[in-house]
This record gives structure tokens, C-alpha cells and sequence, in this order.
């Protein structure tokens, strides 16, 4: 027990007992494995418009004007595939009766993960490991976080953002650089 002891007591093996807990906690924070057995459900209808205080645009009482769609229009659409992680459902672009756009993933099924975003790419969606990188080569807009990683869900795209100019989605891991799954947007 006295042979314990000294040895325990000396500076440099306290140093490396400090080192590991501390690599242990970075660890801990930087890849947060519980999230692997937490799943985090979003549910949520498609919004009829964006922001119910903005008037719709009026044309000039000269010009004659094309009526607005009742409600809203699936713009494009494609079906997720898996990349570093196990991922499934659907994902429309879609114009709403106010002129703002939304994405929506439908039925939404992936792992969770330490910092999982929303993208809009202008990348080819490519299977297997190929297709895991390429959705920050190009140009790309974050749509926030993702809420969930199971359900369904809607992220506004901003106002100054032509969605015409992107063909994919990536749910994204920020953290990692990498992409759990993504689908290539087919215009309707």
C-alpha cells in the first residue's frame, strides 16, 4: 500500500492523471456519443406563409396580373440518401402563397449528432463515401440548425436566397465535416 502511494504522489504521475480527465472531457464534448441513443421527434405542419404581418406585393391596377396559387407549391423534391450515417425521407422546396420559400423534410430519419445543419448545395449528390465532403466544395446556405433528427420539419429560406440556384440538400455535420445524408432536388 506504501508502494502505491509514493507512486501516486509523484509530480508527473498527477500530471498524467490530470491530462487524462481532461482528454477525456474534450472528448467527451467534442463527439458527445450519448446523442447516439437520444432522438429528438419535430412534428411540424407546412406554414400557409412565412411571416403573417407581410402584405402581399400588389400589382400596378394597369397591369394585368397572373393569380397567386392558393396555397403552397412544391417547387422540387427528391428522396434522402445515406452517407455517414443511416438517413431517410423527403424533402420538398416549396413556394408559399406569400412568395417566401421553405424546405421541408418529411418523414425525417437519421442519427443525431453534435452539430447537424440544414443545407442548401449546389452539389451533385453522390452515394456512399464519395458524397460524404462534397456539399462544402461549392456554394451552399445554411438553413439552421436541424430541430430533429426524426419527424417532420420546415426551414425558411432567407428572403435574399434564390432557391433556384441550388440542386441538393445535405443534413450537414458542421463539427465533422460531413454529410448523414442528402438528396438531389428534381425540379417539379
Amino acid at each position: 500500500m506504501g508502494r502505491v502511494r509514493t507512486v501516486l504522489v509523484k509530480p508527473w504521475v498527477i500530471g498524467v492523471l490530470v491530462l487524462a480527465v481532461a482528454g477525456a472531457g474534450f472528448g467527451l464534448y467534442w463527439f458527445q456519443p450519448w446523442k447516439l441513443w437520444q432522438d429528438e421527434t419535430v412534428q411540424e405542419a407546412l406554414p400557409e406563409t412565412v411571416n403573417a404581418s407581410k402584405e402581399p406585393a400588389q400589382a400596378p391596377s394597369d397591369e394585368p396580373s397572373a393569380p397567386a396559387p392558393a396555397g403552397p407549391v412544391t417547387l422540387a423534391s427528391g428522396e434522402l440518401i445515406s452517407h455517414e450515417h443511416a438517413t431517410t425521407g423527403t424533402v420538398r422546396l416549396v413556394r408559399l402563397a406569400d412568395g417566401s420559400h421553405v424546405v421541408r423534410l418529411e418523414d425525417l430519419d437519421t442519427s443525431n449528432g453534435p452539430d447537424l445543419r440544414v443545407w442548401l448545395t449546389d452539389a451533385p449528390v453522390k452515394a456512399g463515401r464519395a458524397g460524404w465532403g462534397v456539399f462544402d466544395d461549392g456554394e451552399y446556405v445554411s438553413l439552421g440548425k436541424l430541430k430533429g433528427n426524426k419527424g417532420s420539419q420546415n426551414y425558411v429560406v432567407p428572403e435574399d436566397v434564390d432557391p433556384a440556384r441550388f440542386s441538393s440538400l445535405s443534413i450537414w455535420c458542421d463539427r465533422f465535416d460531413v454529410s448523414f445524408g442528402a438528396a438531389e432536388l428534381a425540379r417539379a
